[in-house]
C-alpha cells in the first residue's frame, strides 16, 4: 500500500482514539478506553510502516498537523467548542507548516 494512504489511515486512527479518550470520562468508561487502546496501538503501527519509506520529518509534521486539525474539527463539530478565529488562525498556521515541511523533505515525501 503506498505510504501516504497508510499515513492518511494512521492520522485517522489517531484522531478516533483521541475521540474515544474524550468519551471515556477520564478512562473510566470500559467500550472507549478499549478504543482508544486499540485506536493508539493502530496508529503506531501504521506510522511505523510509513516510516519504512518516508521521512520522520515530514512524516511526522503530516501526522501532527492532520491530526490537530481534525481533533479540532471534531471538537467543534461534536463536543460543542468553539472555533474562534485565533483557534483557527493557529490551526492554519499548523497545516502551512505541515506543507512547507513536506515541500522541503528529502526525497519529496
Amino acid at each position: 500500500m503506498h505510504a501516504f494512504l497508510l499515513l492518511l489511515l494512521a492520522i485517522a486512527s489517531e484522531v478516533a482514539a483521541t475521540t474515544a479518550l474524550k468519551i471515556s470520562d477520564g478512562m473510566t468508561r470500559l467500550v472507549p478506553t478499549i478504543f482508544v487502546v486499540i485506536g493508539y496501538g493502530t496508529a503506531f503501527w501504521l506510522m511505523s510502516l510509513v516510516l519504512k519509506t518516508m521521512s520522520v520529518g515530514a512524516t511526522y509534521a503530516i501526522w501532527a498537523g492532520l491530526g490537530t486539525a481534525g481533533v479540532a474539527a471534531i471538537g467543534v463539530l461534536w463536543f460543542g467548542e468553539e472555533m474562534g478565529l485565533g483557534r483557527l488562525s493557529g490551526i492554519l498556521l499548523i497545516i502551512a507548516g505541515v506543507v512547507v515541511l513536506n515541500m522541503n523533505a528529502p526525497g519529496g515525501h
